[in-house]
């Protein structure tokens, strides 16, 4: 036990150990109903923030906070193998800090696709209960099942048949029935999300993603 104690107090363990306990007040916050359990979404996919950025990695479906808890528990618990079975052994002196650097992006870089896995195999019993089937949807998939004439349709969430969500019909951009569509708005007045074809929200992403890069590379070419 004491090597486990001892490792997670070294750079750059530490840094998810204390992550984790920052998590950990948090949740024991949601328990006692402080902190809300939302507490990173917002109503739209439209601004780049934080739940934005996940649902970009595959992690839409489930609150940003859960999401953050499972790649930051599985990404300390790959850095602390590296300093148990690796970094211990080595005399890096100076050198731990890049190392640990290093360590660090790689634990995050290989505990996401596999937080991401654990995440969606959770979707099924999590969209049961109400707090987890509002603005934390936003990014998911869904197949239009039925309109409900000219204002709003139902859809039922991708490999989830159970789980039904209100589509809010935008002018010129109702769904139709059969039609694969991208929860990207929601509508907290109606219940109701926006929604847009799962290619118009693919090809988004793409030409946002191509706009950044310029964007990169041009701020890189004015500071030189």
């Amino acid at each position: 036990m004491q090597p486990i104690v001892s490792a997670a107090m070294q750079f750059p363990t530490i840094v998810f150990t204390f992550l984790l306990a920052l998590l950990a007040l948090y949740w024991l916050l949601v328990l006692v109903r402080i902190a809300p359990l939302e507490l990173f979404e917002r109503d739209s996919l439209r601004d780049d923030h934080m739940a934005s950025t996940l649902v970009s990695l595959g992690f839409a479906g489930v609150p940003a906070t859960l999401a953050l808890t499972f790649l930051v528990l599985i990404a300390g618990a790959l850095s602390l193998a590296a300093e148990l079975f690796v970094l211990r052994w080595l005399s890096l002196g100076m050198l731990r800090v890049p190392v640990g650097v290093l360590v660090v992006w790689l634990a995050f870089a290989l505990a996401s696709p596999m937080s991401a896995m654990i995440c969606h195999s959770l979707h099924r019993g999590l969209h049961r209960y109400q707090p987890f089937t509002r603005r934390c949807l936003l990014g998911a998939t869904v197949i239009v099942s039925e309109r409900e004439g000219d204002e709003a349709a139902m859809a039922i969430i991708d490999n989830e048949p159970n789980s039904h969500v209100r589509l809010h019909c935008k002018e010129g951009d109702c769904p139709q029935e059969g039609e694969r569509r991208v929860l990207v708005k929601y509508l907290a007045e109606e219940g109701a999300y926006r929604s847009v074809t799962e290619q118009t929200y693919m090809d988004t992403r793409v030409r946002l993603n191509k706009l950044r890069l310029r964007h990169k590379h041009h701020d890189e070419g004015y500071s030189t």
